[in-house]
């Protein structure tokens, strides 16, 4: 005769106990994560170009650092204040230039100062927009002050937008300085910095490939930082190239101007539309002369989206196309930063699933069962 089982109250009590010990303990850390995140979200993007930088710049630190009798706080000042230098004096100059080249105009068009020149017959001759462009043209030619009076919502917009523009410039600059500080901080202590990245990689995919991951990311961020710089120089080149034959004035100092657009990922159609727009007003170029610097230009200054397929991902454990996918996804996610970060995440997720893959237990064993031959 079989008798009922009796419930073991003891044993579900110890267990709704651990239960709940379990969700207040996870509760808890939850609770942590979230508050320590919150805390420290506003200094999350400073922080990533902070390592960003400093990964990409320390091969340079230790070869300063082996000079001058590895004093590597020492070096870490020095190419925090040689990068600085670098970074801000040309910023400078060229924010005061154009500002005071704003304020000029502002001041010309206030006091009916500003001459306008004649527009050439041929402006009117372009296809779709150069009739357009041609009465625009002869009224400001003619009549400025009645030009900007009846354009005068649409120039307040363009103000607000340009002012916008070079506030966020001025952010960005501040912000990439004080990311540039910290990472002379973190390539002070690059040793320690290593062993705790690599500790952590370890904890996550265990001790066999913690090394592996973190050589991966090292060697991705580099090369996306190498191939931005590459891509940037070599436009610059091509840029300025470009406009020495076509005769523009200022060439140097505006292919200079598209390396710094290069490595902060601006197009450098903002500096080759305005030349391309001098060539086409400046009644020195024969529309044949003018057609072909203009495509010459264009081609010019998008030579990038050819050039980055070529320059990234080079020297790294990944196939090109994983890195250059995960790059431009990045940039298209969250823009520049997105850039390193895809490409980084992208390259390890590409090795977690292949070292996945090579782990099948049955991919030994197929070989040698089709090895073996039928019995008879």
């Amino acid at each position: 005769m079989n008798l009922p089982c009796k419930p073991d109250n003891e044993l579900e009590e110890r267990l709704a106990a651990r239960l709940l010990d379990v969700l207040i303990r996870a509760g808890l850390i939850l609770a942590m994560v979230l508050l320590c995140y919150r805390v420290f979200s506003p200094f999350l993007t400073l922080m990533v170009w902070a390592l960003i930088l400093a990964v990409t710049m320390y091969p340079l630190h230790q070869a300063l650092a082996r000079r001058i009798g590895g004093r590597q706080g020492l070096a870490a000042t020095l190419l925090v204040i040689v990068g600085s230098v670098v970074i801000i004096a040309p910023t400078t100059l060229l924010m005061s230039s154009l500002g005071d080249s704003v304020h000029q105009l502002i001041g010309n068009v206030q006091d009916n100062t500003l001459t306008i020149p004649k527009p050439r017959p041929g402006v009117a001759e372009w296809p779709l927009v150069g009739k357009k462009i041609h009465a625009v043209w002869s009224q400001a030619h003619s009549d400025l002050p009645a030009l900007v009076q009846s354009m005068q919502p649409k120039i307040g917009d363009l103000a607000k937008a340009a002012l916008g523009f070079v506030a966020s410039i001025g952010g960005g600059l501040l912000q990439f300085l004080g990311s540039f500080i910290i990472a002379g901080i973190v390539m002070a202590f690059g040793e320690a910095g290593h062993r705790g990245s690599r500790s952590i990689f370890e904890r996550i995919v265990g001790r066999s490939r913690g090394g592996e991951f973190t050589r991966l990311s090292v060697a991705t961020i580099r090369a996306v930082a190498q191939g931005v710089l590459g891509v940037a120089f070599i436009q610059a080149i091509i840029v300025g190239l470009c406009l020495l034959i076509a005769g523009v004035p200022w060439a140097g100092v505006l292919a200079l101007i598209v390396l710094v657009l290069g490595i902060a990922q601006v197009p450098a159609v903002i500096v080759t539309l305005p030349a391309i727009g001098y060539i086409w007003s400046s009644g020195n170029y024969g529309n044949g002369e003018a057609i072909a610097y203009t495509v010459m230009l264009l081609v010019a200054g998008m030579a990038d989206n050819v050039l980055k397929p070529l320059m990234l991902g080079r020297g790294v454990d990944a196939p090109m196309p994983v890195i250059l996918i995960g790059a431009l996804g990045g940039m298209a996610a969250a823009g520049i930063l997105g850039m390193f970060v895809g490409a980084t995440l992208l390259a390890l997720g590409y090795q977690i699933f292949m070292g996945w893959v090579d782990s099948n237990p049955d991919g030994s064993a197929a070989p040698a069962e089709s090895a073996t031959p039928p019995a008879n």
